[in-house]
């Protein structure tokens, strides 16, 4: 297993701040925001780490990516310690949703988190009713949002 060097790319105050956000704006626990901080970072660590490799974001992980861009200065600094570059959020094209399960998905991303030896939570890896199609990409019934099965 190779550890990816990971000091410390998140100051405390940045830390606090994206907490206090996802509380009062998605109106989440501060454990559970904090788990999602810790996963994003986690995420956009490997994703920093593998250039080339295409990595999914959990439903709960995007959110906290989500809000962490929102906050620009932050992030950006945050790429460039990371990455020396800035890591981009693009959203796939629609496609139909597929009936694949979640786990099997973000499997590769997990793979990479836990290779990596970086911490995360399998419980935000794991999230919805067991399918998955990349909800940012605007289409419905993903299954990671709790939609309605249309079958």
């Amino acid at each position: 297993m190779t550890t990816l060097a990971t000091p410390t790319l998140m100051s405390t105050e940045v830390r606090h701040r994206l907490r206090t956000q996802l509380v009062h704006e998605h109106a989440i626990s501060v454990i559970e925001a904090d788990r999602i901080i810790t996963d994003t970072i986690s995420f956009l660590t490997v994703c920093a780490a593998n250039r080339h490799e295409q990595f999914r974001p959990s439903k709960q992980v995007d959110l906290g990516w989500h809000q962490f861009i929102l906050n620009t200065h932050d992030y950006a600094e945050f790429c460039d310690r990371a990455a020396g570059r800035f890591i981009h959020h693009v959203p796939e094209e629609f496609v139909a949703p597929e009936r694949r399960a979640t786990a099997d998905v973000l499997a590769p991303t997990v793979e990479a988190i836990k290779n990596a030896g970086l911490p995360y939570h399998p419980e935000l890896w794991l999230t919805g009713e067991g399918r998955c199609s990349q909800c940012h990409a605007g289409c419905t019934n993903c299954g990671q949002g709790g939609d309605e099965d249309p079958n």
